[in-house]
């Protein structure tokens, strides 16, 4: 009987391992955003002082390992095979649930998530308990689950949200009164002051949260208790002459001594009490094991009180643990996803939204634009004057392939960012109240980039719009991890080992199959190019771009229509589904080119201006041709979906026939425009009217069999609808074709 709990904790070791890899992709956004928005120093280097406050926070780890094995249940009501059953759910469900927000790019909380993934699963087996038990009812679940203790972490964690932001906004509106965005016109002074302040506040952060809960801290332990104003005070004055000589003397730039020490105090900080949230379940189920093993007593009586006794922590492991989360560090693409939708909500200009509106970020949107409105009626005009002036921000001449090199948001707010996060998180933990490190730094940076008016209206509604979403994602994350827990739990007990190879097996596949499409995913998201890049700053790069967007097109539209059309004869519902949806994400792309136009403007020189006009009517032929394929497309779908009639093989045959003449012709531009070959355009654009010809004759027989055969109206208002949006998607591309090339001939005859 026990080679089953053995295999249950070689599973749980390959469990711990997967989930340090999808915790640290998701957790590294808390502590590197700043830096990488700022671009206060290269990567490399972010990630190296990154690496080194992982290791040392991960080998310094130990206090908060109880939580997985007390806090949020009382291990004595449990015998010992139902707390293995507990621990293997919870770190399936673990891994399973932080894979989907890597995969999404979402940031949110492992504390949150371990928290309601032990709940859950606890409250599972208590009701199985209870159930089994005709002395005890549904009253009882109180005495197996810690209730004062979910409680409170439930609290602290939504009070966390609002006091984060709101605390995030103010410090960086009144940090942006003091420098506006001119921090090296202020005197140095003013600067050793932000640093003695900000820095004092960080390396508190790093004894108090950092710190606290680790085996060396018994030894410093009396430095510290009861002395937090002496230490904060003697840090600040310290702080601030080091910071005055580092200006003076050796002029160094404070605020970017203040993201380093920032990002390696999180880094630090995160590892040595967020590390229980991916190896402290297995090192609760390993200790559990090593007390059952020894008592000799049947696993299903072996009650589990044991976990309520403080077990030392394990230093190789703790090692091995933190080298596990530094190659994650520096490797993890789904890291960098998450990381991408922190900077994109929070960056100063504008650019393309990963979020769309909904209705609760317009009405938010709204309500602030009132808000300021009325506000500016009651705050004197000369004080609105002198805070605008304080926000203009500077006009940075750059040349046009260097300004990708611009930050997402100056090291003043970065600054901002880590240290009030340190505060918070320092406050929190003084006051003995359960934080999220991911819930607190998120929310500081959105609060922070509100003050720093980032939101501006042409971006606010998006900016709103994402961080309701991330915030709608970490109440999916409690309510999904407790209930998957839940249902995996029962899972478990009603098949045990069996059920446990089931659940692996399918964890490594969707695992494995995430890992695929997000692989995917980022190569096609690599090769798409937005019109802001820096480099098309010239006519034939204009006519190059171009002709890879109509190659790209053309191509796509061409299966599109051959897939209609065969899905349609056949009646294919699955297949028509699917084509409508690769039709839906060519619109989009095609539309995401035209909100794109701005910047492609805006990178020409001055010679290639006149290019503009071309580009613009391109998008738009291309917009045309993309939504008569998406109507002929959605109408055929429908027609199928809704259970109507075939259409009758003669029908068939004319679509077929049409299909095979679009394909010469797609195939034919394709190539020509692959291969930058324009000489031949003239006679594609000839040969037009022989489609239209044969499109015309399509609709006289259509007609001619609806007076005499046809007797289905459905079948005609597709049949014509898809013939007559045909001609629309020929003549837009006829258009473009025409378009380009006259402009192709105007360029041969001005070299």
């Amino acid at each position: 009987m026990g080679d089953i709990y053995i295999l249950m904790l070689v599973a749980l070791t390959v469990l711990a391992i997967i989930d340090l890899v999808v915790g640290v992709s998701n957790d590294a956004v808390n502590f590197l955003n700043s830096a990488i928005g700022s671009k206060a120093i290269p990567i490399k280097s972010i990630l190296i002082i990154a690496s080194v406050g992982v290791a040392l926070g991960a080998i310094t780890s130990s206090g908060m390992m109880e939580v997985a094995r007390k806090g949020i249940f009382n291990p004595g009501e449990f015998y010992f095979n139902e707390i293995m059953f507990i621990f293997m759910a919870v770190m399936i469900t673990d891994i399973l649930l932080l894979d989907v927000f890597n995969s999404l790019g979402m940031p949110t909380s492992t504390t949150v998530s371990i928290v309601f993934e032990l709940l859950g699963a606890a409250v599972a087996m208590a009701l199985i308990k209870i159930s089994n038990n005709d002395t005890e009812t549904l009253a009882n679940v109180g005495k197996y689950i810690n209730s004062e203790k979910a409680l409170l972490i439930i609290s602290g964690i939504l009070l966390s949200v609002f006091i984060a932001f709101s605390v995030g906004a103010l410090v960086q509106f009144l940090s942006r009164l003091l420098y506006s965005f001119q921090f090296e016109k202020r005197k140095s002074f003013i600067n050793a002051l932000f640093g003695g302040f900000a820095i004092t506040a960080i390396t508190y952060f790093i004894f108090v949260k950092g710190m606290k809960g680790t085996p060396f801290y018994d030894d410093v332990k009396h430095l510290i208790e009861g002395r937090t104003f002496e230490i904060i005070i003697y840090g600040f004055v310290i702080w601030t002459i080091l910071s005055q000589l580092l200006i003076s003397i050796f002029k160094v730039n404070i605020l970017k001594f203040i993201v380093i020490i920032g990002t390696f105090s999180l880094a630090m900080a995160f590892a040595g009490n967020d590390l229980v949230n991916f190896i402290g379940v297995p090192i609760a189920a390993w200790n559990s094991y090593q007390e059952w093993d020894a008592s000799g007593i049947a696993a299903n009586e072996f009650s589990m009180g044991v976990l309520a006794k403080k077990v030392p922590s394990n230093p190789t492991l703790l090692f091995i643990a933190g080298m596990i989360m530094v190659i994650t560090l520096w490797f993890s693409k789904k890291a960098k996803s998450v990381i991408e939708t922190g900077i994109n909500l929070s960056r100063q200009g504008e650019g393309h939204e990963k979020f769309q509106p909904n209705a609760v970020s317009r009405t938010v949107v709204r309500g602030a634009i009132l808000f300021s409105s009325g506000l500016a009626k009651v705050v004197p005009a000369p004080t609105l004057k002198w805070i605008d002036s304080k926000f203009q921000k500077p006009i940075i001449e750059l040349p046009k392939d260097k300004s990708y090199e611009l930050p997402a948001f100056d090291m003043v707010r970065a600054s901002v960012n880590l240290f009030v996060a340190g505060i918070l998180i320092s406050i929190g933990t003084s006051l003995k109240l359960p934080l999220s490190t991911t819930y607190v730094t998120f929310m500081v940076a959105m609060g922070t980039s509100l003050a720093d008016r980032a939101w501006g209206r042409e971006s606010a509604v998006y900016r709103v719009a994402g961080v309701f979403n991330v915030i709608g994602g970490w109440f999916l994350t409690a309510f999904s991890a407790f209930m998957v827990s839940a249902i995996f739990l029962y899972i478990i007990y009603l098949g045990e080992i069996v059920s446990v190879a089931v659940l692996l097996i399918v964890v490594l596949f969707l695992i494995g199959r995430s890992s695929i499409r997000h692989t995917k995913k980022a190569k096609e998201k690599k090769e798409k190019r937005y019109m802001e890049r820096a480099e098309l700053i010239t006519i034939n790069e204009v006519v190059n771009e171009s002709s890879d967007h109509i190659s790209e097109v053309v191509k796509r539209v061409n299966k599109l229509f051959s897939n209609v059309v065969i899905d349609l004869s056949s009646h294919d519902l699955n297949k028509l589904s699917k084509t409508e949806k690769h039709v839906r994400k060519l619109n989009k792309e095609v539309n995401e080119l035209r909100e794109e136009v701005f910047y492609f403007i805006k990178s020409l020189d001055d010679s290639s201006v006149k290019a503009s006009r071309f580009y613009i009517l391109i998008l738009g032929y291309l917009q045309d041709i993309t939504q008569s394929i998406e109507y002929i497309s959605t109408t055929s779908y429908k027609h199928v979906n809704n259970n109507h009639k075939q259409l009758k093989p003669s029908s068939i045959k004319d679509l077929s026939a049409i299909n095979e003449k679009l394909k010469v012709l797609f195939n034919k531009i394709e190539k020509d425009f692959t291969e930058k070959d324009f000489d031949d355009l003239s006679n594609i654009i000839d040969a037009k009217q022989e489609i239209f010809d044969y499109v015309s004759e399509s609709i006289d027989k259509q007609i001619a069999r609806i007076r005499t055969e046809e007797s289905s109206p459905k079948n005609s208002s597709l049949y014509f609808g898809i013939l007559l949006e045909t001609k629309d998607l020929i003549s837009a591309l006829m258009s473009l074709l025409q378009l380009f090339h006259d402009f192709h001939i105007q360029e041969k005859a001005n070299k």
